[in-house]
């Protein structure tokens, strides 16, 4: 008797079943090992893991790999159902390397048996099978975004997501798809907040009468009303704060949607090489933001609006008059914050910044009017003593912000002179 180990993948990115998926590809692998005496003794399945994410990056593949090493492996070869499944562009010439190092057969079906590494045909076969599946999952996603493209322009449907600040989800009645219908699904769309939709109005009008982003968040945090994060916790378990942040009020400025059509495709997912010097370690998946001429906008109002469109286009050519962009960039950090998202300013209650100095990471708040680092003040000038002060931490221990090293050079209004210092002759 032959003792295998199983290896099978899905994604639920298209919304495959775990279980049924491991089923079949458990049931192909049996058909192929049952004639000839083989028992599967060991099971590697990776859930949820794309096929274009290489096996050094699976966790079960990762432990397959890693038991091949093992002398003790209990199995003496490994099948796999579904080749499409695990091997994806060039992986299969990546990683059969391995087990023919390790004398440990791999059996798929679409060879009927053990691969032959000296046979020609073995290796064409598994290797058009690794580009098919590359070229299926880009044809899946043609078609989905082709799909979503055409329902977002054509029908203005509410594609998925949290809602926008300002907006709920209601049932929009059963799912036009008859078979996601049978399965109780529905349709959404977003209905206004009556909460949230008056302050989106709000920002828009102070924005476009000449309010700047810091001063419209101070002026909803002085108010107390709750932030985004603070309204709908349950949507946004991955922040916290109950002060506004520019980055929401900039947010909302630049959300066309509260103009009562939908928009689709603001974002995309690029594929980055991981490491451009070692290309088998595969992609990681990048969001970054597409120019406006990219967006699908409805071609009808597909939600109630909250401002008018004309509203909209004044904001973003105010924000445009005021030299800043609408479009968000990723900031390298080149230091590591060990506090980084877990001190709140005593004062205002917004994430304290970080700030590289001495070979230490300071922390302290950006808004305060006594900061060095606040380019702008929404409130009145105060004298010194009023003003109030934000507590720093170091990564040695608390303290206060550390004071500027004082200067050697005399200062040019300064009335007195260094020693020996002497009238120059008149020329």
């Amino acid at each position: 008797m032959i003792k295998f180990a199983f290896y099978g993948r899905v994604s639920t990115e298209d919304q495959q079943d775990p279980e049924s998926s491991r089923n079949w590809q458990l049931t192909r692998s049996r058909a192929l090992i049952d004639s000839r005496g083989g028992e599967i003794v060991a099971e590697f399945f990776d859930v949820d893991k794309s096929r274009s994410m290489p096996w050094q990056r699976r966790p079960q593949a990762t432990a397959l790999l890693a038991e091949l090493k093992n002398p003790a492996r209990g199995f003496d070869a490994v099948v796999i159902g579904e080749p499409h499944r695990a091997f994806y562009g060039n992986q299969y010439g990546l990683t059969f390397p391995i087990f023919e190092h390790y004398g440990v057969p791999l059996w798929v079906p679409e060879v009927g048996g053990p691969i032959d590494p000296a046979n020609e045909a073995h290796d064409l076969v598994m290797s058009v099978f690794g580009g098919m599946s590359k070229g299926e999952r880009n044809r899946v996603k043609i078609r989905v975004r082709t799909a979503m493209a055409s329902q977002a322009q054509i029908e203005g449907r509410f594609l998925g997501g949290r809602p926008p600040y300002g907006y709920l989800i209601v049932d929009a009645g059963p799912h036009p798809n008859p078979a996601k219908a049978a399965d109780g699904k529905r349709m959404h769309r977003l209905a206004l907040d009556p909460e949230a939709a008056p302050v989106v109005a709000r920002i828009f009008a102070e924005f476009i009468a000449g309010s700047g982003i810091y001063a419209i968040a101070e002026g909803l945090t002085r108010d107390g009303i709750p932030s985004p994060s603070a309204h709908d916790p349950a949507r946004n378990t991955h922040r916290d704060g109950i002060a506004w942040a520019k980055g929401a009020v900039r947010a909302i400025v630049t959300n066309p949607r509260y103009t009562g059509y939908q928009v689709w495709n603001r974002q995309r997912t690029d594929e980055v090489l991981l490491d451009v010097e070692n290309v088998a370690l595969g992609h990681t998946a990048r969001q970054r933001w597409n120019p406006a001429d990219k967006w699908i906008v409805s071609e009808q109002p597909a939600h109630p609006p909250i401002i008018c469109k004309e509203d909209f286009d004044l904001a973003q050519a105010t924000l445009a008059g005021r030299g800043s962009k609408t479009q968000h960039k990723p900031h390298a950090r080149p230091r590591a914050y060990a506090l980084r998202g877990v001190l709140l300013c005593g004062l205002c209650g917004r994430k304290m910044s970080g700030k590289w100095n001495n070979d230490q990471a300071y922390y302290r708040c950006r808004y305060p009017p006594n900061t060095r680092w606040r380019t702008r003040s929404a409130t009145p000038k105060t004298s010194t003593s009023e003003r109030p002060t934000c507590s720093a931490t170091s990564m040695t221990g608390s303290r206060n912000c550390p004071p500027r090293k004082p200067s050697t050079r005399p200062s040019p209004r300064s009335p007195s002179r260094p020693s020996g210092w002497k009238t120059p002759p008149p020329r």
